[in-house]
C-alpha cells in the first residue's frame, strides 16, 4: 500500500445509505457529558486513554496511555454556514483568497501566487498511487466560497464542513467563537468514544451489519466513485452515526486541524505525551514548530501541524486512515477540497 505525501488525499468517501442515528455509548462513555457543554459542543470529563496504535501507520506507534483534562468538543464539523457568519461579522479573508506575497515564497511562479488552493480532480482512469499530483491540482480561484474553483459555489452545500481552511483561518474562526483548537490527545480521546483500542470510532468491524459508519472512497481511487451519479466530495455533518460521545464524523468526511505540531517524538520513558500543543511555554513550542518543518520537501519551509480523521478521499487501496489513532502532518499555510474543522473549549 504506497504511503501518501503530507497534506494529499486520503482513505474516504461516500456512504450508500448514511445513517443518522447514534451508535450505543461506548463502555466508558460519560452519562453527563453533556451537563455543562455550551450550545453544540459535548462536555468530556478528564481521562486516560490509549493513544495511537502500533498495528497500523508508522507515525502512529507507540501506542501509549495519555491523559487529558475535561474539555468540550463541537458535536460536528464547522459548516459553510456557521464560517459565513463569521466572515460576514469579521470581514475576515482566508488564506486561500490572499495572494501570496513572493518574499515569503522566493522562486515561485507568478501563476501560483495567485489567491487558490488545491483541488481534488477524478482522473479519467487508474494511475500509479504513488503519484499524487495526477488527482490534485492548484486551482487559482479556489476557496471555501468556491470549493472546486471559479463557477462552483455554495449552493445546497450550507450544512457541509467549510474546506479550504488554512490552520490560522481555522484558529481565527475559533477564537471568534471564543473558543479553540482541540490537541491531538483530546481530538483522538473524544473520537474514540468511549471504546478503548477500537479500530475505528465505532468499533472494531469495518462495515458491521454491511452498513458503512463515516464518509470515505467507495469505488475505485481516484476515478471512479461509486457514489450516485459518480459524486465526489463531502457530505453534509451529521449525516452518519454519531460516536459513543454523541460526536459526528470523528471519522472521515473531511480531516480536522489540531493545535499540536507534528512530530514523531512523542512520547517520554514515562509513556506520557510530549507532543509541544498550543498551551506549552513558548520555547517548547518554537522547538516544535522547527521540528515540524520537512526537511527534504522543496521550497520554502513550512511548519505542519497535525490533522486527524481521515475524509471522504481516504481509500482502502491508498490508505486506511479513517480511524481514531490516524495522523498525518499538514502545512499550516495549505488548505485544500478535503481539510476542515472543528473547535474545542
Amino acid at each position: 500500500m504506497p504511503e501518501p505525501a503530507p497534506g494529499t488525499a486520503e482513505l474516504h468517501a461516500a456512504a450508500p445509505t448514511p445513517l443518522a442515528a447514534p451508535l450505543p455509548p461506548g463502555p466508558a462513555a460519560p452519562t453527563d457529558r453533556t451537563a455543562t457543554a455550551p450550545e453544540g459542543m459535548v462536555a468530556l470529563p478528564a481521562g486516560r486513554f490509549m493513544m495511537g496504535s502500533n498495528t497500523h501507520y508508522p507515525e502512529e506507534a507507540p501506542a501509549r496511555l495519555v491523559s487529558v483534562a475535561a474539555f468540550a468538543i463541537d458535536r460536528h464539523q464547522v459548516t459553510n454556514t456557521q464560517f459565513a457568519e463569521f466572515v460576514a461579522a469579521t470581514g475576515y479573508v482566508t488564506l486561500a483568497e490572499r495572494p501570496l506575497s513572493p518574499a515569503h515564497y522566493p522562486g515561485l511562479p507568478a501563476q501560483l501566487l495567485k489567491p487558490g488552493s488545491m483541488v481534488f480532480r477524478p482522473t479519467p482512469g487508474p494511475v500509479d498511487l504513488r503519484d499524487l499530483s495526477q488527482w490534485w491540482a492548484w486551482t487559482p480561484g479556489a476557496s471555501w466560497r468556491r470549493p472546486e474553483g471559479p463557477g462552483s459555489g455554495l449552493r445546497g452545500r450550507k450544512q457541509h464542513p467549510v474546506v479550504h481552511i488554512a490552520h490560522q483561518d481555522a484558529e481565527a474562526y475559533a477564537l471568534w467563537r471564543g473558543r479553540r483548537l482541540p490537541t491531538e490527545a483530546e481530538w483522538e480521546y473524544a473520537a474514540r468514544g468511549g471504546l478503548e483500542g477500537a479500530t475505528y470510532t465505532w468499533g472494531d468491524e469495518q462495515l458491521p451489519g454491511g452498513r458503512r459508519l463515516a464518509h470515505w472512497w467507495s469505488g475505485d481511487f481516484p476515478w471512479r466513485s461509486a457514489r450516485p451519479g459518480g459524486a465526489t466530495g463531502p457530505a453534509p455533518v451529521g449525516s452518519y452515526p454519531a460516536n459513543g460521545y454523541g460526536l459526528h464524523d470523528m471519522a472521515g468526511n473531511v480531516w480536522e486541524w489540531t493545535s499540536d505540531w507534528f512530530t514523531r517524538d512523542r512520547p517520554d520513558t514515562d509513556g506520557h505525551d510530549t507532543t509541544p500543543s498550543c498551551c506549552a511555554p513558548d520555547s517548547v513550542r518554537r522547538d516544535g514548530e522547527a521540528a515540524s518543518v520537512d526537511a527534504h520537501a522543496p521550497g520554502p519551509a513550512v511548519p505542519r501541524k497535525v490533522v486527524k480523521g481521515g475524509s471522504w478521499l481516504c481509500a482502502d487501496e491508498y490508505c486506511r486512515r479513517y480511524r481514531p489513532a490516524a495522523r498525518r502532518p499538514q502545512p499550516v499555510d495549505t488548505g485544500m477540497s478535503h481539510i476542515g474543522f472543528r473547535c474545542s473549549a
